[in-house]
């Protein structure tokens, strides 16, 4: 079966992401609109402009939304009142993309060990994205949500379990897993455990120290052992090439089942 693949399009790399997924029959997961750098700006000429080009764009789609500093989870009313704001403005943009997947991130703080956090974490959330994936669910989008610092891979679980809501789902992190997760947790489990509610994954790899958006062959990640978990699903997520630089996406490619290119028009 055919890997459910897209590119993760930067704002620098979208116009050569774009070519690689038409050459390739692939999907696109616009990641601009995540960053405060762009929403500062006129951000409503660039979605404009990314409308006009995705018209004719076969592939699937997906979007990533605003993620640096929103605290859902925040025990401070107003910054939840920031991020709730954000996020509503990233589900229209999504709607207005086509794009069906919205990613966030939980942006749980792992350096807090205290049951105490952890416990107003969980009910902060609770009330949180109740309300947002109903307009999700209005607007035709689907909320995943992203483990980032999650060093269990419960933290997310638990409240996809308690909300039970369709349009709420998750987005595993692969290289995040790797790196932030603590050692009784390894991929296998993360998949496991995330099953139910697993629509889209992030693959790249790392170094096991930083951060890195490397190619899938370059790092501590085993993907000839990751790859098949996550395609034995019986449900297998689309799955979003997350890396900073397009010649990385292409070197990936032979990992993956893509089918064969085709010749597209020069863009």
């Amino acid at each position: 079966m055919t890997d459910r693949l897209l590119l993760g399009a930067s704002i620098r790399t979208f116009h050569d992401c774009l070519a690689l997924a038409s050459q390739f029959g692939l999907g696109l997961e616009i990641q601009a609109f995540a960053y405060p750098a762009v929403l500062a700006t006129d951000w409503k000429t660039l979605l404009g402009d990314y409308k006009r080009v995705l018209a004719t764009f076969k592939g699937e789609l997906a979007m990533h939304g605003p993620f640096i500093d929103m605290a859902a989870g925040s025990a401070d009313q107003l910054i939840r009142g920031v991020v709730r704001e954000r996020i509503l403005t990233a589900l229209e943009t999504a709607s207005e993309l086509n794009a069906p997947t919205v990613v966030f991130h939980a942006n749980f703080l792992a350096t807090m060990r205290n049951i105490g956090y952890r416990t107003e974490f969980h009910h902060n959330q609770l009330e949180f994205w109740p309300p947002l994936a109903d307009r999700a669910a209005a607007l035709g989008v689907q909320i995943v949500l992203e483990n980032m610092w999650e060093f269990d891979p419960y933290i997310i679980r638990n409240v996809l379990v308690a909300i039970n809501h369709p349009a709420l789902c998750a987005c595993l992190d692969i290289g995040h897993a790797a790196l932030f997760s603590d050692a009784e947790y390894s991929i296998a489990k993360w998949i496991e455990v995330m099953t139910p509610w697993l629509k889209h994954v992030h693959i790249n790899n790392n170094p096991g120290t930083v951060d890195e958006h490397h190619a899938l062959d370059d790092g501590i990640i085993d993907y000839a052992q990751v790859l098949p978990l996550i395609r034995a699903l019986a449900r297998p997520p689309t799955m979003t090439l997350e890396m900073y630089e397009i010649d990385a996406m292409r070197d990936s490619l032979r990992f993956l089942d893509v089918g064969e290119p085709v010749s597209v028009p020069k863009l």
